[in-house]
């Protein structure tokens, strides 16, 4: 595991309006083996206001981790991403889009403008937790992450 990971948890700023798919995460997150601290945006302008640290998210910790779905209220999660990747401090943050889209579309328009990765939501609960476990797996115990000491 990445040792600056060993002092601080990982901060990991979920963006996403279904309740559910909030408690969800929260839940397979809540037995992780690493340390994490999950924030929630409920919209794609609450997350550009999260991630640029305005207004009620002044002093924030920076993410380590994007998870983010597609179809959002008030900004859609492609903007969102897009802002994100044209943003000279925002670019590094690596972005799972984690969304209930499966049209190739969407897919290549995903990878187009740089995310990370792309997993279609599973309908099953069961296999939600699994795939969330699989992204805590993969990206805080194998992925070596940037630090995020840029601001």
């Amino acid at each position: 595991m990445n040792s600056v990971f060993d002092a601080r948890p990982i901060e990991i700023l979920l963006v996403e309006d279904n309740p559910g798919d909030v408690r969800l995460t929260q839940e397979a997150l809540s037995d992780a083996k690493v340390r994490n601290n999950l924030h929630i945006a409920g919209n794609g302008e609450e997350a550009m206001d999260f991630l640029r640290r305005k207004g009620k998210f002044e002093g924030v910790a920076r993410p380590d981790l994007v998870l983010l779905d597609l179809n959002l209220p008030k900004k859609n999660g492609m903007e969102v991403l897009d802002e994100m990747k044209h943003d000279e401090t925002l670019r590094t943050i690596p972005v799972v889009i984690l969304t209930t889209s499966e049209a190739e579309r969407d897919i290549s328009k995903a990878y187009n403008s740089h995310a990370n990765c792309y997993i279609a939501k599973p309908l099953d609960l069961d296999q939600f937790v699994k795939v969330i476990k699989t992204i805590e797996a993969f990206w805080f115990s194998i992925v070596k992450l940037p630090q995020g000491t840029k601001e």
